[in-house]
């Protein structure tokens, strides 16, 4: 009954709530719905960038490569979009009465888009593949978990062995796990997407299927032209419960959100990924009822580069503690950002479970004679000089500029935005470790628990830390946390480790997102979930 009792918290603390505005002329309703006749095969675009990396399950870590392998394959189990509550997808069940061994039964009748059935060992082979060090799969961490994990996956040298010895195929519709301790969230994880099955064909030849995907999901890849769109198409024998209500989807590339803007409010692009800060003001007036102001599980940070020799020691926290409390949150989400923020107080987004409010601390208030006082107990900022690298095609430039203005103005320390042409060059630099001092470190939900924005991006070596922070104290933490028998005993010892941030700062909490977007007059039923990702498989193309 573990299972039964998880869910009752994901549905009470991922409860989406859309945006309800009056009807415009375009006839829809609050919701997004409307009663225009509908193309099923018509399709649709969306705003979006470069990924960064090949299409592969464990390969995208961030946003733009993300969004679009969440569509071209489908795991075991997803989150409700509505509710946030875990459903089963390709999973029959998932069973477990310690929380460290599970047996999993899959559904007869999913297939890849090859048209190869999808089996336990299309989970296995991909899992293990993923783990496996020699593959270089930016998310491979995420089986750590799982037995055998160090033997495929040393912290130095080859591996040992092809495969983790906690997983075993049953047979085609059965396999089981074995986990190194128990998680009591583990089923939640299962949901992103390194977890998802992989097609025999992909083994043979990974570099190929990166470029040209083959997956299980209610889309198949048609094409990818680089730096300017990736289309997909519904695939007609996807066995999901979302089924696609269009013909598929184009992810056109932009370098700029004012282009982006523009081209959905001439009906030349469909729907928005965030409206830029430019437009923020005029939006609402501009879409009416298509425009969409809700909550979103997700958080923008900056990050300190503590790998840079001039960050290390203990007292430089207190310099990192007085840069947080140089920046004037509230003025520059209610001027900068038009109030589509919400100012951060802890590194967790409100609305997930384990969220505490005010876990920051007063480092996350705004107090210029404190912030010059521990920047100056502290040993001071190296050279009196911080930069900051962000995306300049994510309309970042302008918040980054009123960080670095209110940082400036409140210390003294010269700050200057860094910006970068688009996201891929930016995360790059981040993942390569090259960062002089600062960088933009948003981080959207992956399931929502505070376990989620936590150890996967503040444990020691987690694929997500682009800070490098290591901290014995957060990571005993953090294990206890996961070595808990109940999600609520999780949680609470989670809150625990995040205490360790507020000494430590690694990072910067700066405000909460909100989906601030919209969608054209070409389509309808366009809702949005916890994520803030559009309910692809929901959008209704209109008949013209």
């Amino acid at each position: 009954m573990r299972g039964a009792s998880q869910a009752k918290w994901v549905v009470a603390a991922v409860a989406v709530a859309l945006a309800a505005t009056a009807c415009n002329n375009d006839g829809s309703s609050a919701d997004g719905s409307s009663n225009g006749a509908v193309n099923a095969q018509g399709v649709f675009s969306y705003q979006s960038a470069e990924p960064q990396n090949p299409l592969q399950p464990a390969n995208a870590m961030e946003n733009q490569g993300g969004r679009i392998v969440k569509q071209l394959f489908m795991g075991l189990v997803d989150y409700d979009p509505a509710s946030g509550a875990l459903r089963n997808q390709v999973a029959d069940k998932i069973e477990t009465t310690d929380a460290k061994n599970y047996t999993v039964t899959l559904k007869s009748g999913w297939t890849f888009h090859d048209g190869t059935p999808v089996t336990a060992k299309s989970f296995v082979d991909s899992w293990n593949w993923s783990a496996n060090t020699k593959n270089n799969q930016i998310n491979s961490d995420w089986f750590s978990d799982i037995a055998g994990y160090d033997a495929v996956h040393p912290e130095k040298g080859d591996p040992t062995a092809e495969a983790m010895s906690g997983l075993k195929v049953v047979d085609d519709t059965h396999f089981t796990i074995e986990l190194t301790a128990p998680v009591s969230y583990f089923q939640y994880k299962l949901g992103y997407s390194a977890f998802y099955p992989l097609p025999t064909g992909f083994f043979a030849d990974p570099a190929g299927y990166g470029q040209k995907p083959v997956g299980n999901g209610p889309y198949k890849f048609v094409s990818w032209e680089h730096n300017k769109a990736i289309t997909l198409a519904a695939y007609d024998k996807y066995a999901g419960s979302n089924k696609p209500k269009n013909g598929g989807v184009v992810f056109k590339n932009y370098t700029s959100g004012e282009a982006a803007y523009k081209d959905l409010t001439s009906d030349t692009l469909d729907v928005l990924d965030q409206v830029d800060p430019t437009d923020l003001p005029k939006y609402k007036d501009d879409l009416g009822n298509r425009a969409v102001d809700q909550a979103q599980g997700a958080i923008q940070n900056i990050s300190f580069a503590l790998y840079q020799g001039d960050w290390a020691g203990v007292d430089k926290a207190k310099v990192r503690q007085g840069l947080s409390m140089a920046i004037d949150r509230d003025t520059i989400t209610k001027t900068v950002l038009n109030g589509s923020r919400q100012p951060a107080d802890s590194w967790v987004a409100p609305g997930v479970m384990g969220y505490k409010a005010g876990a920051c601390g007063d480092a996350c208030k705004f107090d210029p004679a404190k912030a010059k006082e521990l920047i100056q107990a502290g040993g001071g900022v190296p050279n009196n000089k911080i930069t900051i690298i962000y995306n300049s095609d994510g309309g970042h430039k302008e918040w980054v500029d009123a960080v670095c203005n209110s940082i400036r103005q409140s210390t003294g320390v010269e700050c200057l935005g860094d910006p970068k042409p688009d996201f891929k060059t930016s995360r790059d630099i981040i993942r390569k470790k090259q960062v002089p001092s600062m960088m933009r470190t948003g981080w959207v939900q992956d399931y929502p628990l505070n376990a989620n924005f936590l150890r996967d991006v503040y444990g020691t070596g987690a694929s997500a830390n682009d800070a490098a922070y290591s901290s014995p104290e957060f990571d005993k933490f953090a294990q206890q946390a996961d070595e808990a028998t109940t999600v609520e005993k999780t949680a609470e010892l989670y809150q625990q480790a995040e205490a360790v941030l507020a000494k430590d700062m690694p990072a910067i909490p700066l405000w909460y997102y909100k989906t601030n977007s919209g969608w054209s007059k070409n389509v309808q039923n366009v809702k949005f979930d916890s994520f803030g990702n559009p309910v692809y498989t929901d959008v209704e193309v209109k008949q013209k």
